[in-house]
């Protein structure tokens, strides 16, 4: 019957406003949210010129994906407008041998699972046609451009988004839909003036200039990205770090001030990423089996390293310790089944300068067959004398 209303069976559903997006993002669990255009990033020529310095190292599918990142709109066609979101992940927590951001659930995981119940929210809500796909950090995607645009923070000199309210601690994720949303203001100011606290503190001198890092020096990159040899000049310097690093991050002066407790609970730290004391954590992780590194480390980013990766990096931290009470350990490991790792534990072994070390590399050097490790043997057989 026609009442003189209009048949709202028959009218065509429009797509939820950008402050309904972003109100239920908040809801979910997102600290913080904006609205960006996709296109061209402003960083794109930026970041050509840094991966034709090489900065970029053994991360290859950063170059391969290039030609994607150059515009947002093309790795999914069709897309016009993303939803930026930002999670805390708990800055307040205290510093220490793994990287604040893998002592818990995977972020990858936690983070997706919020935006694709976003999309599915964003789907129901608008025309059966809408479309939408998340992002979080796996993707051909400049998710840091995006979040500035969408007003979520600055660019700081240690290359991190920071955020004036939050500080940098957080996780960036996006949702692209191919609705044109109300975008929000790009954040444009630079709010850290003269401070140059982060780039003064990196112990590997990995910032070439403000806002610009050499990967190829970061102990992140060293301890997670490498897959070979961590250079000998870097060893010293990744100190009591296992997997990760937050350094600059520490003394950002947003951090001190404005970092939150973790209020995520997929976030709190799990078994032997509890504890603070690196040395029992590189000891636990050299006697470890495959099978006891997917029971500690399996559905973490910490799995981002392989096992072998994760003792050659145990190897170092316990080098740089240099304490006879670590010994029985190493010597332990000087028999591990991978090259890569016991050329790192002859480092590590080299550094304690002990008749105890010494004998343990000679009695190794008689049995080893790698032409590479027993090349480390005698450089640590030297370094022992020294």
């Amino acid at each position: 019957m026609n009442n003189g209303l209009p048949d709202v069976s028959l009218a065509p559903r429009s797509a939820p406003s950008a402050a309904q997006a972003k109100a239920q993002a908040f809801g979910l669990g997102f600290d913080l949210a904006g609205v960006a255009a996709l296109g061209a990033p402003e960083t794109a020529p930026a970041f050509d010129a840094w991966l034709a310095n090489g900065y970029a190292g053994e991360m290859h599918y950063l170059e391969r994906g290039a030609d994607l990142r150059r515009d947002a709109r093309r790795p999914e066609p069709g897309m016009r407008s993303a939803i930026v979101v930002a999670m805390n992940y708990g800055g307040t927590q205290p510093s220490g041998p793994i990287a604040r951001y893998a002592r818990g659930d995977d972020y990858h995981d936690v983070m997706r699972e919020k935006l694709d119940e976003l999309g599915r929210w964003f789907v129901a809500a608008s025309s059966s046609a809408a479309r939408t796909r998340s992002y979080v950090d796996t993707g051909p995607v400049l998710e840091r451009d995006l979040a500035r645009r969408a007003g979520l923070g600055w660019f700081g000199k240690n290359t991190n988004l920071i955020n004036p309210s939050l500080g940098s601690f957080f996780f960036i994720g996006a949702l692209f839909t191919d609705a044109d949303l109300e975008t929000d203001a790009p954040f444009e100011a630079d709010r850290c003036g003269s401070c140059t606290r982060c780039l003064d503190v990196c112990p590997t001198q990995a910032f070439t200039a403000p806002r610009t890092l050499d990967a190829t020096r970061c102990i992140s990159y060293l301890t997670i990205e490498l897959k070979g040899e961590i250079p000998a000049e870097f060893r010293t310097a990744i100190g009591e770090l296992l997997y990760g690093c937050d350094i600059c991050q520490d003394v950002c002066p947003w951090n001190r001030k404005f970092s939150r407790e973790l209020s995520e609970p997929a976030f709190e730290a799990r078994g032997l990423r509890r504890l603070a004391d690196g040395r029992e954590i590189a000891r636990a992780v050299l006697a470890m089996s495959r099978e006891g590194y997917k029971a500690e480390f399996g559905g973490s980013a910490v799995t981002r390293a392989p096992l072998p990766r994760l003792k050659r990096n145990a190897a170092v931290l316990l080098g740089c310790a240099a304490a006879s009470d670590d010994l029985p350990a190493l010597i332990a490991a000087l028999a591990d089944a991978e090259p890569l790792v016991r050329r790192h534990v002859a480092w590590a072994v080299g550094r304690v300068r002990s008749d105890a070390a010494r004998q343990a590399l000679l009695d190794r050097l008689i049995v080893e067959p790698d032409a590479s490790v027993v090349e480390a043997l005698r450089a640590a057989l030297a370094a022992c004398a020294g």
